[in-house]
């Protein structure tokens, strides 16, 4: 009985170690293969007491369509987005499952129904104490995306959509 218990608990080891691998794996393709995305922020407080600092990301209006058609919205699902000449993306339309056309992009969603607004992807940025000044010109959120619309927020950029890097004077090692 002893024996049966041991040979469950490792093979649900080697189960959640799986899908945590899998996860990783599809997350390492999306920034190795992924078009590079800016989504324009809405600001908010960078601070948390329990997390230490980070920004909580809120994307600008112009990435969603109206609150109207959200409503009517599933929970989760993907839209259509379009990148301007700089790579900031705007709602284009619903993703009905037609031809993408010229700067069209897929991106996924899920929608937070108690503010109504769709998150796509990470939704904060972390950075290390004492560093929340630096990112305070960020105003988009730089993401790469694969082509089924997966995420993944690679950094935060500032109003010339140039990647906000901390200063190599500053970096720890």
């Amino acid at each position: 009985m002893k024996m049966v218990r041991i040979i469950m608990a490792l093979a649900g080891l080697g189960l959640v170690l799986g899908m945590v691998n899998y996860s990783i794996q599809q997350k390492e393709g999306v920034l190795a293969n992924g078009q590079l995305v800016l989504f324009q922020l809405r600001p908010l407080d960078p601070r948390s007491l329990m997390q230490g600092d980070y920004m909580r990301l809120r994307y600008a209006d112009v990435s969603a369509p109206g609150t109207e058609v959200r409503a009517e919205m599933p929970p989760q699902g993907a839209v259509i987005l379009i990148l301007d000449e700089n790579k900031v993306a705007t709602f284009s339309r619903l993703d009905d499952g037609t031809t993408l056309q010229d700067g069209e992009f897929r991106m996924q969603y899920k929608q937070w129904h108690l503010e109504g607004t769709l998150r796509y992807g990470a939704e904060s940025f972390f950075f290390q104490e004492g560093d929340a000044k630096i990112y305070e010109a960020a105003r988009y959120g730089v993401l790469r995306v694969d082509a089924d619309g997966a995420s993944v927020l690679v950094g935060l950029a500032d109003e010339n959509r140039k990647l906000i890097e901390k200063p190599k004077s500053q970096s720890a090692g």
